[in-house]
């Protein structure tokens, strides 16, 4: 890293500011029926607000292919820092759960996570599986053992009966024999349509209910969840899986090796040493943070924004005039209104 080795403390409510920007753009989408829409409403303002951070940072950890949305890419260069600013990484999800905003549904979150450069896996933006556990069940987890077995450690761990625990993982049908699976040990199940992100930070949160997190989602997802489990003191176990021969030949072309696909990439695989910080504002509302609310001429954000050096966790709500709020778009290169 160059630049200031203290800058998370002076960028910390910078991002804070650019997850506000990005979720108060996308409510406005929420219930509307077009999640590419609120999706562009949450990459523009995101983009906006980075112009205004005195950082050089480096997308490496963006939206993929895999939506085929307005994408901050990997790659991608952002923040208006000069050339003795820090270099760091940045993972970002402007609206992770853009179908959850389009119905108007619960756990849509605007998310970034930084760190120092070289911090922040560059995965692809493909699919992995994965395991994620908060911290009362650290070390408990392998994702190469069977369902029962991670699930009996987990409940050890928890002091309680397989029966007692709740298994989060997205509804989709390549969960089926997953789901089967669990059913057999007596654990519960809740299903989410989309927002995996919050899921795995759900196990983190004790008022939750949600002891872990299984299955198969985006790539992009699985980094930022290791970023805030990190803070939190959690843990994630992924493999990439890839969904066809197509994708396969794809990740060969970047790089990855056959073998690669039975790869275990762990937290501190997905996101090294301790310099990361976390930033989520929450969009529909959900497991951990509320959603916009539009009263009056305010709007009221709450975000949380986290550092693993420190594993300090704080909660901001924020109350924005809309008579006066107004947020950059990179796009129209002005200031506009919520």
């Amino acid at each position: 890293m160059t630049g200031n080795a203290d800058y998370s403390r002076e960028i910390t409510l910078e991002l804070v500011r650019v997850t506000e920007a990005a979720a108060l753009r996308a409510s406005r989408w929420m219930g509307k029926g077009d999640k590419i829409a609120a999706d562009q409403a949450a990459v523009d303002a995101m983009r906006g607000m980075l112009d205004l951070v005195d950082i050089r940072g480096t997308v490496a950890i963006g939206e993929g292919e895999k939506d085929q949305a307005p994408m901050l890419y990997i790659g991608e260069k952002v923040g208006g820092g000069g050339v003795h600013s820090p270099e760091v990484d940045i993972a970002v999800d402007p609206l992770d759960g853009t179908n959850l905003t389009a119905k108007g549904l619960p756990n849509a979150i605007a998310v970034m996570a930084v760190g120092d450069a070289g911090t922040l896996k560059s995965f692809p933006g493909f699919y992995v599986d994965k395991i994620a556990v908060g911290p009362r069940a650290r070390g408990c987890i392998d994702i190469n053992d069977t369902v029962r077995g991670n699930l009996k450690r987990i409940a050890k761990a928890y002091d309680c009966r397989m029966p007692d625990l709740t298994v989060m993982l997205l509804e989709r049908s390549r969960h089926e024999k997953l789901i089967n699976d669990i059913r057999k040990t007596g654990a519960r199940i809740r299903m989410i349509t989309d927002g995996d992100v919050a899921g795995a930070i759900a196990t983190a949160i004790p008022s939750s209910g949600v002891n872990v997190l299984m299955g198969i989602g985006g790539a992009p997802e699985a980094v930022l969840a290791a970023a805030a489990l990190k803070c939190l003191g959690g843990e994630i176990q992924v493999k990439v899986w890839p969904r066809d021969d197509d994708e396969k030949n794809k990740l060969i072309d970047l790089g990855y090796k056959k073998g690669d696909f039975d790869a275990i990439y762990t937290t501190d695989d997905l996101c090294r040493g301790d310099s990361v910080m976390f930033s989520a504002t929450g969009v529909t509302g959900g497991d951990f943070l509320q959603g916009v609310l539009f009263e009056g001429n305010t709007a009221t954000t709450h975000t949380v924004v986290m550092r693993a050096k420190t594993k300090t966790v704080r909660y901001i709500k924020a109350v924005h005039n809309l008579s006066t709020k107004t947020v950059p778009s990179r796009s129209e290169s002005k200031e506009v209104q919520i």
